[in-house]
């Protein structure tokens, strides 16, 4: 077009009598001016390549899936965050959704509730009374009680949680809380411990919670009572009265469809990639694995699976149970639309791999993630993997990628310090160079007493469970317990 403007310009001009001298000299000007042009049009990138164009920015009504109706997107969230049951992808689409509407989250002061304290609303920062504070979304590991959680949220929160095969989960729990729970710790292996778990298992340690019905006891529920019919059954209707849509890890992106449609959001705002995959031993072509993709444990014989189902019997019912409710909420909602948009994700998450992620989208070593930033939190006996982002990406995408990528410590952080921007943050044992904290065999702080009192205790994971304002003037040595 450049050149058609510039060829009837000069036949303009031409029909004036310029002389040639005159002629050659604004054919000069006029081809170094294109010239000029296109050069700014290459080096100014206004022409880019595919993957840089913001693929969050432009409109997606071909990735949204089937109709939501005229249904108002929900905004008041709850979600128990239960424990190696790919719950950190969730809760990362909780803090996206939050952060990209500026809703309110309901954080705690350090990275749990109190856990594994049962739950109560004063451990939500900034919570200074029952619905004084308007919350929108909590998310982050708590042990339930609803009571309490009915003083921070309001009246129309939905709530949800997330399942997991109990043989597959204790092989996840082994691998991570090796070094937490002393079941785990004293015995030689997974194998070892399902062989005879009463032999490592003492309910009165601390942190043994991982070893035995971890999910019973997310729940709220006593996870060392002897099995019974009746008991599973209650304890299963109490899950059902408090949660309206329970999912399963193995199925996620059918879970991830049937939560969107029951939250009334858009595709993209369940599109995710997973977080907190661990290093595998490699076998074939994959050294990796999702935490929802994990097969049974592996190196495990079937008499030692069916002895972890017995042994975690509470779980177990639970699972079954709503592994049948669960595909009665698929066949409701129908077979062919199910797959249909479980394709749709799959592919939208493609897309977004191509366009985000360096590696075709494969989790990396923290080591090799340039970005100290984002690197993931490191715990037990595997290696935590995280992404890196592609580069020349715009401002748009590269901030909606890496919301996508950002490992759950930091983006807790984030928003914490949005919400609290005057607050000073909890500090860490350890860290890497501005980076994530790097805890170092997760200790257990405990307290000597103090005329009979505990001044302060925190879990694992450095969260301070009871407090006392004395503390200062009480001349306690504090000892670490490991």
């Amino acid at each position: 077009m450049v050149f058609r403007r510039s060829a009837r310009r000069m036949r303009w001009l031409g029909c004036y009598g310029l002389g040639p001298m005159w002629k050659a000299l604004l054919v000069f000007l006029v081809i170094a001016f294109a010239g000029q042009l296109l050069g700014v049009i290459f080096n100014k990138s206004w022409v880019q390549p595919e993957r840089s164009r913001s693929l969050f920015a432009l409109p997606s009504e071909n990735f949204q899936g089937s109709s939501l109706g005229s249904c108002q997107p929900h905004t008041h969230i709850m979600f128990l965050k239960t424990h190696k049951t790919a719950s950190s992808t969730v809760l990362n689409l909780l803090y996206r959704f939050g952060e990209e509407r500026g809703l309110k989250l309901a954080l705690p002061v350090g990275y749990q509730f109190g856990y594994p304290l049962s739950f109560i609303a004063q451990r939500v920062k900034g919570y200074r009374g029952p619905h004084v504070e308007n919350f929108d979304i909590i998310g982050n590991h708590m042990r339930f009680n609803r009571p309490e959680v009915e003083k921070v949220m309001p009246a129309d929160t939905f709530y949800f949680s997330i399942l997991r095969d109990p043989v597959a989960l204790a092989e996840s729990s082994y691998a991570y809380y090796k070094n937490v729970a002393p079941a785990f710790r004293r015995a030689k292996g997974l194998g070892d411990f399902a062989d005879n778990p009463h032999k490592y298992y003492d309910p009165k340690l601390r942190n043994n919670h991982y070893a035995r019905n971890l999910l019973w006891f997310d729940f709220g529920q006593d996870h060392n009572a002897n099995f019974s019919l009746p008991l599973a059954r209650r304890g299963v209707a109490a899950v059902r009265r408090n949660f309206r849509l329970v999912l399963l890890s193995e199925y996620f992106d059918h879970s991830m469809v049937l939560l969107r449609h029951a939250l009334c959001w858009p595709l993209d705002a369940v599109v995710s990639f997973s977080l907190n995959a661990r290093q595998q031993v490699a076998s074939g072509r994959s050294g990796w694995m999702s935490k929802s993709a994990l097969p049974a444990p592996l190196g495990l014989t079937n008499e030692q699976k069916l002895k972890l189902r017995e042994w975690n019997s509470l779980d177990w019912h639970l699972y079954q149970a709503f592994n049948l409710t669960f595909w009665q909420e698929i066949e409701r909602f129908g077979q062919s639309r199910m797959e249909a948009e479980v394709a749709l994700l799959r592919t939208r998450r493609e897309v977004l791999a191509r366009a985000c992620l360096r590696d075709g989208g494969r989790p990396v070593e923290a080591s090799r993630i340039r970005d100290k930033a984002i690197r993931p939190f490191q715990s037990g006996l595997v290696k935590i993997l995280g992404y890196e982002l592609q580069s020349g990406l715009d401002n748009a995408t590269w901030e909606a990628c890496l919301r996508m990528i950002r490992p759950e410590i930091q983006y807790k952080d984030l928003l914490d310090l949005r919400q609290f921007p005057r607050a000073q943050q909890p500090p860490w044992p350890d860290t890497l160079a501005g980076g994530p904290p790097v805890m170092r065999d997760s200790p257990v702080l405990r307290t000597e007493e103090q005329g009979g009192k505990r001044l302060v205790e925190k879990d694992w994971d450095g969260t301070v469970l009871l407090r006392n304002q004395s503390i200062k003037n009480a001349g306690s040595k504090v000892r670490l317990k490991w």
